[in-house]
This record gives C-alpha cells, sequence and structure tokens, in this order.
C-alpha cells in the first residue's frame, strides 16, 4: 500500500500545484479586472465631476443673466420714472406759470387753434375767474375779425383751453400738449438726464 499511498501523494501534489497555479491565475486576473475597473471608475468620476462642475457654472451664469436683466429692467424702470416725473413736472410749471406767461400762452393756444374765429373758450374754474376775459379780449386781439366768447361751462382739467364750436371741439389743455410732446421729446430728455 505504500506504492498506493505515494501514487496518491502525488496525484495530491500535482492536483494541488495545479490549483495553486489556477488560483494564481484567478488572482492575477482578478487584479487586472480591478485595475481595469478602478480606471474606469476613475476617469467616469473625474467626467461626473466635469459634468457637475459645468452644469453649476452654466447655473451660475442663467442667473447673472437674469440678474443683470432685472438690474437693467430696474434701471429703465427707474429712467422711465424720471422721464414720466419731468413731463409731470413740466405740467405743473406750465399750469403755474406768472400770471401773464399764462395769459399770453392760453391766448396764442386759442389763436391757432381757432377755425373760424367765433368759437368759445372753455376754462377750468380757477381759469375762467381768474384769467378768462383777459385770454379772450387777448385772443381776438390777435384773429382778424375774431369773435371768441367765454364759455359759461367749466372743463374738468389742470389748465389751457378747449375751444368749442357747437359739438366740435379743440383740446388745448396742459395734459394733452404735455402728453403730445412726451412721445417726440421722451428720448431727447432720457439723453440729457442719462448721458
Amino acid at each position: 500500500m505504500k506504492g498506493t499511498e505515494k501514487i496518491i501523494a502525488h496525484i495530491q501534489a500535482d492536483a494541488k500545484a495545479q490549483a495553486d497555479a489556477i488560483l494564481a491565475q484567478a488572482e492575477l486576473q482578478c487584479a487586472e479586472i480591478r485595475q481595469s475597473y478602478e480606471a474606469k471608475a476613475k476617469e467616469r468620476y473625474g467626467e461626473k465631476i466635469r459634468q457637475g462642475v459645468k452644469v453649476c457654472q452654466d447655473n451660475i451664469d442663467s442667473v447673472e443673466r437674469l440678474n443683470q436683466m432685472e438690474a437693467r429692467k430696474a434701471l429703465l424702470a427707474l429712467k422711465q420714472g424720471m422721464v414720466s416725473e419731468s413731463f409731470d413736472l413740466a405740467e405743473q410749471l406750465l399750469v403755474q406759470l406768472p400770471q401773464d406767461k399764462y395769459i399770453e400762452l392760453l391766448v396764442k393756444l386759442a389763436a391757432q387753434a381757432t377755425v373760424t374765429g367765433d368759437e368759445e373758450i372753455v376754462l377750468n374754474a380757477r381759469d375762467r375767474s381768474a384769467v378768462g376775459q383777459a385770454v379772450v379780449d387777448g385772443a381776438n386781439a390777435r384773429i382778424p375779425g375774431g369773435k371768441l366768447s367765454l364759455s359759461a361751462s367749466t372743463g374738468d382739467f389742470a389748465g389751457g383751453l378747449i375751444l368749442r364750436r357747437g359739438s366740435i371741439e379743440a383740446n388745448c389743455t396742459i395734459e394733452l400738449l404735455v402728453e403730445l410732446c412726451r412721445g417726440d421729446m421722451s428720448a431727447q430728455l432720457a439723453k440729457v438726464l442719462f448721458e
């Protein structure tokens, strides 16, 4: 039986050697696979980091653009408000002209707006009592054969006048005149104010 034991021992030794060789080969393959996947994982990790950084930068850029746009909108609104306030101030200043200059303005408006020379002049209540007859007299003096008259009714406007003949009216109120100038002069006023 000694020979048989020797053969079995030899077979076991060969099997162990083969198993060790297979195990060593498997460990080598595992190490290569692990190394390959670690390299791929590092590459994917770097890729994900770069994508994340790009997404963050895109978000920052987007927020920055929105903030700049909002700032421009706010600045534009402020500028438009200042231009609007300037026209409102112009309207107030025209209505508050010294009486002689205000009469001259109303006379000029009436003389330029008349078509037939026999319209009635409608003023607001304050102007009707304060300067009404002076405006009628001054306008008639400028119009050849002028027969303008002061209307018994008053208008609801800040200043200026309305020329009326029957149902036809010529609006020469300060509000309308300033509003008409607003369209033409807003850009020029903005240039003066902001440049």
